[in-house]
């Protein structure tokens, strides 16, 4: 057995005891190690959201040396021991949130649950291939038609906003949360059509079945879902959302922004490959919505009896 594979094989303890397997095996650590481990423990949502230069900056040491701290404790290297470790902040903590303790004020809670959020995001920038954005928009933005395909509240409503970004581009763009209409729009796709999936949990069956048919038909499967689940293997592009687990919602907080994050990338950037007529579009439906009181703060009957004196303004 090689070294590499003993490395992998070591067994890990829960990820729920890694904090306490850094207290426990700290003083076995080498000096520099050590240093590592005070870091994390000290401040553990910072270890899980910095690369391994911010860590090696703020803990002394070179950055081989956080590469072999993460290895001394049986992980392959810095990004599958921070996984673990932004579970370990979810598990066996508050039931309402995983930084939350008894007792916490308002102002308290308020700076954990923003910083928790903006951790979150600024962590997700670590696990994003920034070729696999190019083809997924590159795609998008000369695609036949975007299907948009979701299961569950959340997961819904992401791609119900999702298609209307891409139809305000100008995009031939429809959304489909009923198993037997996602099946129907899968069996007329080609490959010039693109199916936007969006699922966290990533592994309700009819979802998975429209995907697949998708693929038969040749479109393009773009999948935003946690990494390893059924759904992001069947995806020719996957847009990872690594968050650490809610602790109260099966779709919390965190992954609701990383998945809104990943939709507002997708649509400046298909805007930015369509060029002028996207612009023009984006500024004609605007326009449009601002006309008919849709997005003004009156709407426009209104003006007109305030005019004639017919409705005095609250």
């Amino acid at each position: 057995m090689s070294r590499a594979t003993k490395r992998r094989s070591k067994l890990h303890r829960p990820v729920g005891d890694l904090l306490l397997t850094m207290r426990e095996r700290a003083e076995s650590l080498s000096q520099g190690q050590q240093q590592v481990a005070a870091v994390m423990l000290a401040d553990p949502d910072f270890a899980v959201r910095a690369n391994v230069d911010a860590l090696a900056r703020r803990a002394k040491v070179s950055p081989p040396t956080i590469v072999r701290f993460c290895r001394a404790l049986g992980f392959a290297g810095l990004r599958e021991f921070k996984l673990h470790l932004a579970q370990s902040l979810a598990v066996g903590t508050s039931t309402l949130h995983r930084a939350v303790v008894p007792g916490d004020n308002m102002q308290t809670v308020t700076h954990k649950v923003l910083q928790g959020a903006a951790s979150a995001l600024a962590n997700l920038e670590q696990h994003i291939a920034p070729e696999d954005i190019e083809r997924a928009v590159t795609r998008i933005a000369k695609a036949r038609r975007v299907d948009c395909y979701a299961v569950g509240n959340t997961s819904m409503f992401m791609a119900s906003d999702a298609q209307a970004r891409f139809s305000r581009l100008g995009l031939v763009s429809n959304f489909y949360f009923d198993a037997h209409l996602q099946l129907v729009s899968a069996a007329t796709m080609n490959k010039h059509d693109v199916a936007l999936a969006i699922s966290h949990i990533g592994r309700m069956p009819f979802l998975l079945e429209t995907v697949d048919v998708a693929k038969e038909q040749g479109a393009m499967i773009i999948a935003i879902t946690r990494p390893g689940t059924p759904l992001a293997e069947r995806a020719d592009v996957v847009l990872p959302v690594v968050v650490p687990a809610d602790p109260s919602m099966r779709v919390g907080t965190e992954a609701y922004l990383a998945q809104m994050a990943y939709i507002e990338i997708l649509m400046v950037g298909t805007g930015l490959r369509r060029g002028p007529p996207a612009l023009r579009q984006l500024k004609r439906v605007r326009q449009v919505l601002q006309e008919r009181g849709v997005d003004s703060e009156t709407h426009p009957v209104l003006e007109r009896a305030w005019s004639n004196g017919e409705v005095q303004p609250s």
